[in-house]
């Protein structure tokens, strides 16, 4: 069995039962986290739609989170989720605006020390060649 993410009657991922599963149990928590709506509805008779919209928004506010936490384990936990959010951002037609930049940690959030490494452009730089990659193991 598997689930159909979709804009209209485009096909945007087709995800076994539990992938899809496992990602909107992580989608409910970044929203809560971001305090944003997805966009991604729920699943529902193996289903569920996208609204490129909202997932915009929702996909640059999860970037710039991700780029500016200077913690390894935050970053670790959430760097597949993310990639997988902006393949589904890519394929919907979102529209998605670089964060703005932030290559140190001044402002950042959950901050570790040592520091992790690279903030900011080049991190955001290395989840969309993790998600170009991705991109060819989401069947459609």
């Amino acid at each position: 069995m598997s689930q159909i993410y979709s804009v209209g009657d485009e096909s945007l991922w087709n995800p076994s039962n539990g992938a899809a599963r496992l990602f909107h149990r992580q989608l409910a928590l970044f929203e809560a986290e971001l305090g944003l709506p997805s966009g991604i509805g729920p699943l529902e008779n193996d289903e569920c739609r996208i609204d490129p919209a909202a997932l915009g928004p929702f996909t640059e506010a999860l970037l710039a989170r991700h780029g500016h936490t200077g913690h390894a384990v935050i970053r670790a936990l959430s760097e597949g989720f993310v990639a997988t959010v902006l393949v589904l951002a890519e394929r919907s037609g979102a529209q998605v605006r670089r964060p703005v930049p932030s290559d140190a940690p001044e402002g950042s959030r959950d901050v570790q020390v040592p520091l992790p490494g690279p903030y900011g452009s080049q991190c955001e730089d290395r989840l969309r060649a993790a998600a170009r990659e991705l991109s060819r193991a989401m069947p459609r």
